[in-house]
């Protein structure tokens, strides 16, 4: 009952935190100087890992345009592009993006970046995940062993594929994990990326995490350690959209459109490829042409 009213505090938190940004971005599209903004609504883990600071700056200066983040799950960031609230769109559930698509809601979508999903878990390993063979083995072990594990349950990219994860290892998610039976090991945070990974290290659980926001985080979590990685289900594709029907699209259409094209360039790809942590690469460029 305290994780479900913890959660609960969580979910409400973030949503006002969207609220007062929304409410904020809608007393105007300019800043004082007359500089476009254009608004991107993204992953966490896109936030998280640095890869914005380090893109981001190369293409305002370019443009003339000046980028405001919101990072947020992909599902939130899918909502505000349904709802005109955000220009931009760098997610990562690649179904929902293409059924936003189809619904007539964005304008252009490619594909950018990948990387991999992976399982973190504490140090003694006490599913024995480094011994399954499979990352559908691993999600059994946990579950059988009702082994302490630490979901965003947000509704995010991470999540849903966390979701997909439990259903491919043969457990109905919303009988079998999402209920009040399992509230003593598995716990839903609400949070993002981040956040999620300092709980899970706080209660020594296993959690699904994106490479990016790991290895960026990895020195700070001495409680956990790379449980299960390398299986096929465990890929990340990333993808940009533009937004159709914003509510600036007289002045952010172009720009959003500018920005798709930007990042699926040599350049944007060149600036993704040679972003490092700790001399890790943390996201692989895949635009492909056509």
């Amino acid at each position: 009952m305290v994780e479900n009213v913890a959660f609960a505090t969580k979910t409400i938190a973030l949503g006002i935190t969207a609220l007062l940004f929304l409410v904020t971005l809608s007393t105007g599209c300019v800043d004082d100087d007359d500089t476009l903004i254009l608004v991107i609504a993204t992953t966490t883990s896109t936030y998280d890992s640095g890869l914005l600071d380090e893109v981001l700056p190369v293409f305002e200066k370019g443009h003339s345009v000046t980028v405001k983040v919101v990072a947020v799950g992909t599902g939130q960031a899918l909502e505000m592009g349904r709802s005109g609230d955000a220009d931009v769109l760098l997610v990562h559930a690649r179904a929902a993006e293409l059924e936003l698509m189809g619904q007539g809601y964005g304008l252009e979508r490619r594909e950018v970046m990948y990387n991999q999903f992976l399982v973190a878990g504490p140090d003694d390993d006490p599913a024995n995940l480094t011994g399954a063979g499979n990352i559908t083995t691993a999600f059994t072990r946990i579950h059988d062993d009702e082994a302490a594990f630490t979901s965003r349950g947000d509704d995010s990219g991470t999540h849903k594929r966390e979701q997909e994860l439990w259903e491919a290892a043969g457990y109905d998610y919303d009988t079998e994990l999402d209920t009040e039976a399992t509230e003593e090991w598995y716990l839903q945070t609400g949070q993002g990326m981040g956040a999620t990974l300092t709980i899970a290290n706080e209660k020594d659980a296993y959690v699904l995490v994106d490479e990016g926001t790991w290895y960026a985080r990895a020195d700070d979590l001495d409680h956990l350690r790379v449980a299960f990685s390398g299986d096929p289900l465990l890929f990340n594709q990333y993808g940009v959209i533009a937004v159709n029907h914003t509510s600036r699209p007289d002045d952010n259409e172009r720009p959003a459109l500018e920005f798709v094209e930007w990042l699926s360039s040599t350049e944007g790809q060149q600036l993704i490829g040679d972003f490092t942590m700790n001399g890790r690469q943390l996201f692989t460029p895949n635009y492909t042409p056509g």
